[in-house]
C-alpha cells in the first residue's frame, strides 16, 4: 500500500492505538509526558509521533480543526493499521454547572456537522466504543480525578454557534460542544474499530465565556493544568487497551 497522502505514513510505521489532539502543538506536549518519542511525519495539520508510555507503544496524531480533517486522519490511520483512537481535546460547556477546567468523557456525539452524512444517515448514532469509554473512566478513577460523563455535540461552524443553537443543545442535555468527535466515533464504528474521547472544558457557552483569541490566551488558566490531567488519563488508558 502506498504512503498515505496526508499523514505521510505507511503500514507498519505506527502503533495500534493513537491519541488524537486537534492541535499539532499538543502532540509535542503529549510526547513530552511519554518515556520516549520520535517524529514520524508532519504535513499540513497532521503531526505524527510514535511514543512509548510505561511500556505501551502508541502513536500521537493531530487532526486539525473540524470533522473533515478528523475524518481524513481516521481514514488514513486506519489504512496503515491503527485500531483504537482516543481524542484528547478541548470543548465548550453547555451546562451551567460545568466549569472551565472540568473534564468530559463522551458517551456519544450529536452529529451537528456535515461530514458524517456523506457516510451515513443522520439517524445512525455517533457513539464511542464501550471498552474505550470504560477504560477512560477507570483511568480517571485511578488518578482520583472527577469527570463528567455523557453526550456531547460536534459542530462544524464555530462562529455560527448562536444563542438558539446553544439553548437547543443545553435543553437536550448535551454536556458540551466540540468539532471532531462525531466523525471519529462514526468512522471508527463503521470500520469495526474502537474510539473514545476525553475533553477539557475551555469555556462555557451558556455563561458566555470562550477560550482566548491568541496563542497565549487559547486556554484559560483554570483549564491549563487539567489539559495535562486529561492527557495523563488518556495515556493511562492506552496502557490498558
Amino acid at each position: 500500500m502506498a504512503k498515505q497522502p496526508h499523514i505521510l505514513c505507511e503500514p507498519g510505521e505506527l502503533a495500534d492505538i493513537a491519541l488524537l489532539p486537534g492541535d499539532p502543538a499538543r502532540v509535542d506536549r503529549i510526547a513530552g509526558l511519554c518515556d520516549t518519542h520520535e517524529l514520524v511525519a508532519t504535513n499540513r495539520e497532521y503531526r505524527v509521533v510514535n511514543a512509548s508510555y510505561e511500556g505501551r507503544q502508541l502513536t500521537l496524531c493531530s487532526t486539525g480543526i473540524g470533522c473533515p480533517s478528523a475524518a481524513i486522519a481516521i481514514e488514513e490511520l486506519a489504512a496503515v493499521g491503527v485500531e483504537t483512537f482516543v481524542r484528547v481535546g478541548t470543548t465548550g460547556a453547555l451546562q451551567s454547572a460545568i466549569e472551565i477546567g472540568d473534564m468530559i468523557i463522551a458517551t456519544g456525539a450529536a452529529k451537528d456537522e456535515g461530514t458524517t452524512r456523506r457516510y451515513e444517515a443522520d439517524t445512525l448514532p455517533a457513539v464511542p466504543d464501550f471498552g474505550v469509554v470504560s477504560a477512560l473512566v477507570a483511568a480517571a478513577d485511578r488518578q482520583e480525578t472527577s469527570v463528567h460523563i455523557g453526550p456531547i455535540a460536534s459542530d462544524d461552524a464555530y462562529y455560527a454557534e448562536t444563542a438558539e443553537y446553544v439553548e437547543a443543545w443545553e435543553s437536550a442535555g448535551m454536556l458540551s460542544v466540540e468539532m471532531e468527535a462525531a466523525a471519529i466515533f462514526t468512522l471508527a464504528r463503521r470500520k469495526g474499530l474502537a474510539a473514545g474521547a476525553i475533553c477539557t472544558v475551555d469555556g462555557n457557552l451558556v455563561a458566555g465565556t470562550q477560550k482566548g483569541e491568541t496563542e497565549d490566551e487559547e486556554l484559560p488558566a483554570a483549564a491549563k493544568d487539567n489539559v495535562e490531567r486529561a492527557i495523563r488519563i488518556a495515556l493511562d488508558t492506552a496502557t490498558q487497551l
